[in-house]
Formats: structure tokens, sequence, C-alpha cells
């Protein structure tokens, strides 16, 4: 049955409570959060300098707090990821440094920290494999470092190209393709023609390409990895896509291209998108509000074009920073967090 026909509503599970400042960013643990019968594990990362790790009790349904990552970062902690394997968590810093912290089961150690920033990081991302990860930063660069054995990490390249603050770094899904957002308003595709080769800027989407004319803030990929999300400033979303056979079969580079723009749906800047495994697509504003979206499935001659499928107003007192679906197959359970100092999960479900 179609979603827009379902009678839906985004029901509020929980509310984490414990951080003292705003809430930047959550991240859900990709092993814990799929696997059945393994409680879903999320991150969530604050301006108090501090990264909570909470639970969901399989018996209760009650998240809790299991640990507090603290005394390494001594500014914002502004993003937080896991590894694919779920055994690592990158945290990036307005300290400067990403924190690599190993998940032992009870209790999670700092391992490695990354040090080459100028100043604050504000983004940090595994590729597919885990075998590199991202970063960038206030001093407008992106870094790419190689995981080595023994908790050693190498900076493989530094990126240079945006001409401000860049805002956030996001591998593809499936590709070792790494994408960049700015406050130059633009989005840098990022991509080596060859395994061994140098990364090189083969693509910005900017506003002359039918991108946006303010901040970018946010990317993310649908599961099939053809599509691209990103949201800006500018109020509004935008959806891009691309020949992924012709990317995966390694011929060379298919380049992304502008299918359709939503707006007049958040009146403040959209600080978050975020696009579910079964395609619905959570945007999270400074209008303190949460909208959800799903493909009209009308392709017209102009291409795709999404519906709005639910709005949640006032879904927190304050900017809502981050939306994340859980990886979990079916569950459309959402993580949201926001400058109220507030983590809160909702549940995607038909009203009774």
């Amino acid at each position: 049955m179609d979603l827009m026909e379902k009678n839906l509503d985004l029901v509020e599970i929980q509310k984490l409570e414990g951080h003292t400042d705003r809430v930047w960013s959550v991240a859900w643990n990709p092993v814990s959060s799929q696997a059945d019968g393994v409680s879903p594990i999320l991150a969530s990362c604050s301006g108090d300098n501090t990264v909570r790790i909470w639970e969901q009790s399989s018996l209760s349904r009650f998240w809790t707090c299991k640990t507090v990552l603290e005394e390494t970062h001594t500014r914002t902690v502004r993003s937080c990821a896991w590894s694919p394997s779920g055994q690592l968590l990158a945290t990036a810093s307005f300290d400067g440094t990403t924190g690599i912290w190993k998940n032992y089961g009870s209790e999670f150690d700092c391992i490695s920290t990354l040090e080459g920033h100028e100043n604050e990081v504000k983004s940090v991302s595994w590729n597919a494999s885990g075998s590199h990860l991202a970063t960038c930063s206030r001093d407008k660069s992106v870094w790419i470092w190689e995981v080595l054995e023994g908790n050693e990490y190498d900076c493989a390249a530094v990126l240079t190209g945006h001409t401000q603050d860049v805002k956030m770094v996001q591998w593809h899904p499936t590709m070792d393709v790494l994408f960049s957002c700015s406050y130059d308003n633009t989005i840098k595709v990022w991509w080596s023609e060859d395994d061994d080769g140098e990364y090189q800027c083969v693509q910005t989407l900017g506003e002359s390409n039918n991108g946006h004319s303010s901040t970018v803030w946010s990317i993310s990929f649908n599961a099939a990895g053809d599509k691209m999300v990103t949201c800006s400033d500018d109020l509004t979303l935008k959806i891009w896509g691309t020949d992924i056979a012709r990317m995966q079969s390694g011929e060379d580079y298919a380049p992304w291209i502008h299918l359709c723009t939503l707006s007049g749906y958040h009146d403040r800047t959209i600080y978050s998108a975020h696009w579910s495994r079964d395609d619905i697509i959570a945007s999270g504003a400074g209008d303190n509000a949460i909208r959800l979206f799903v493909d009209s499935k009308d392709d017209s001659v102009d291409g795709p074009s999404y519906n709005l499928l639910l709005k949640k107003n006032k879904a927190h007192e304050n900017d809502v920073n981050s939306v994340q679906w859980s990886p979990g197959e079916g569950n459309r359970l959402l993580a949201s967090a926001s400058d109220d100092g507030m983590v809160k999960i909702w549940q995607l479900a038909t009203k009774p």
C-alpha cells in the first residue's frame, strides 16, 4: 500500500535527557540497530564536550544512557559516526581533533586522536568498507585518513577547493566517492580514478547548476546510492541523481544532476536531511520542526517529484540539528537532536 494513503503519525517514543548543552548530532550503531535480538545503540554529541551512548532495553524497550565519553575533547563535539563494523566511533570536535573510540562492550576507550586541522572539525564520515575516514573543518579543508593496523591513522590526502567553512563530509554508501558541503553554498564531489590514485574534485554543484543559494548543511543518500538529498540555509531540499551503474562498472565518473527542489516546507534553515532504507526523507530545521517526504511516483517529463508525507511542528523546543533514521529494516525509528539539549526517539506508525 502507498505510504501516502496510510494514516501515519510520527510518535514520540522517548526523550533522552542528560546532555547539558545543545545536541548537535546523533548516529545509530549500524550493527546493533539491524541485528535481531540485539539492543539498538545510539550515540549523541553535544556542546557540553561529551558523547553519550544510549541503549534500548530488549525487554522494557526503554532507552538509558550506558556511558558518557568525556575528558578527551575540550570543546564542543560537533559530529559522531560509527564505523561499518559498529566497533569504532569517530568524534569530531571544535578543539581541532577527531577522537577514535573503541567499543569494548561495557566501556569505550579513546584509542587514537587525529590532529591536523587548523581549527574546528565539523564532521566525520567512514567509507563503506571502514578502510578510510574523512573529516572537514572551518579551515576550509577536507582530510582523508587511511586506517592502518595498530590503531594508527595516516593522512592520505588533504583536499582543498572550498572557499569557506566545510560543514559536512559524507562517503557514498557503496563506492569510494566523497562528498562535502560548505558555507560557500556548494557541494563538491571527490573521486579517484584508481585505487591508489589521488582524489580530485570532479564536480561542484553550485547555484549555476541548479544548486543551493546559501550554506549547504547536510548530505544523505538513498539505499541504492543513485540519489542524494541536500539541505540548506536557502530553506530548500534538493534531490540529485546519477547513473550509478556506469559508476559501479568503473567506466568513468558519472555526474550528478539536479532532479527537483522541495521548497516552502520549512521557514528557517534546514540543518539536517536523512534518507531511510525504505525511501522516506526526513528533514529537521531551525523552525523546531521535522518533515517527512516520499517519492510521489509520478515521474513526469520534468523528472521525479516528492510529496510531503507528514509534518511534526514543535518536534523540539528549539532548532532541530540532526535527524537520523535507524538502519534497521522496517522499524521506522527516527532519532532527532536539538538545541534544547534533548535527543528524541520517534516511530513512524499508523494512527490507531
